[in-house]
């Protein structure tokens, strides 16, 4: 990563299923990297962008239906592991992606990448997981209460809001400032984006996690595992776990980081991340 080039991070949109769907890149041409994100948005790659794109890559960070920019709007239906995993193929196909495809999965975006994988629904030539979902570690009691319709038909915009805040805060640990949290927290201020944020919760679901372990085990693509070890999300326990169990696998732990490594130290984050997708 030591030579420099001028990049310029754009968001530029694609139609899927008959919505624009948004998306952040650095259009250059090289080895695609498709980078998935879980309950935040695309926000959480933008730090490492413009450094993947000098290491000679072509970063893709989507954001999922109805959540960040793009159009649409989630149901519990859409909102799952699996309707997710498909609508990300069809992304990949929009975008002509073709050939083998370097994925990286964030917070549940970890387990669309895993599901892709597993089930044959992109060629995944080499999966990174960065403070992903695993096995049952998932989901976090913030999330879980969104599968009670009761909650959902109670809870107010100011409600929500707040409660994100504090998630965002407490994922952005030691990189939290006030101009950040608010740029975070800006998808939210749109109800159709709550609603879809809700649907994404009330449809999270570990057996998604749990049924893929045995395929995973058998899996020689090349995977590997980036953790902020202070995350008090997705404990670094469970990286480790994957680390052991899972063949062809690197774990890096990221001290001093949370949830959100990519903000607590892009400059590792991004290294590692080239390093592995330009062996």
């Amino acid at each position: 990563m030591s030579e420099i080039v001028e990049t310029t991070v754009l968001r530029t949109e694609i139609q899927v299923d008959g919505e624009m769907a948004s998306y952040l890149t650095v259009e250059r041409d090289g080895p695609a990297v498709l980078l998935l994100h879980g309950t935040y948005w695309s926000r959480v790659w933008l730090p490492v962008l413009d450094r993947l794109a000098a290491a000679g890559l072509r970063p893709i960070a989507v954001d999922l239906p109805g959540l960040g920019r793009s159009d649409g709007e989630l149901t519990l239906e859409t909102g799952t592991v699996p309707a997710l995993a498909d609508w990300v193929a069809r992304f990949a196909a929009a975008l002509r992606l073709s050939g083998p495809i370097a994925v990286a999965g964030h917070d549940i975006g970890g387990a669309i990448a895993q599901h892709l994988l597993v089930h044959d629904r992109l060629d995944v030539s080499r999966l990174a997981l960065v403070n992903s979902v695993t096995y049952d570690s998932w989901p976090v009691a913030g999330v879980a209460r969104f599968r009670d319709p009761r909650v959902v038909a109670a809870i107010t915009a100011d409600e929500i809001l707040a409660a994100r805040r504090q998630a965002v805060t407490a994922a952005l640990a030691g990189a939290a400032t006030e101009e950040r949290i608010a740029d975070y927290l800006d998808p939210w201020a749109d109800a159709r984006v709550r609603r879809s944020w809700m649907a994404l919760a009330g449809a999270a679901d570990n057996r998604y996690t749990r049924d893929a372990v045995p395929a995973l085990r058998q899996d020689a693509t090349p995977k590997l595992l980036i953790w902020g070890e202070d995350d008090g999300f997705q404990k670094v326990e469970y990286a480790e776990r994957f680390a052991a169990e899972m063949p062809h696998t690197t774990l890096i732990r990221i001290p001093n980081a949370g949830h959100i490594p990519t903000e607590n130290a892009p400059a590792q984050v991004a290294r590692a991340l080239a390093d592995f997708f330009t062996p």
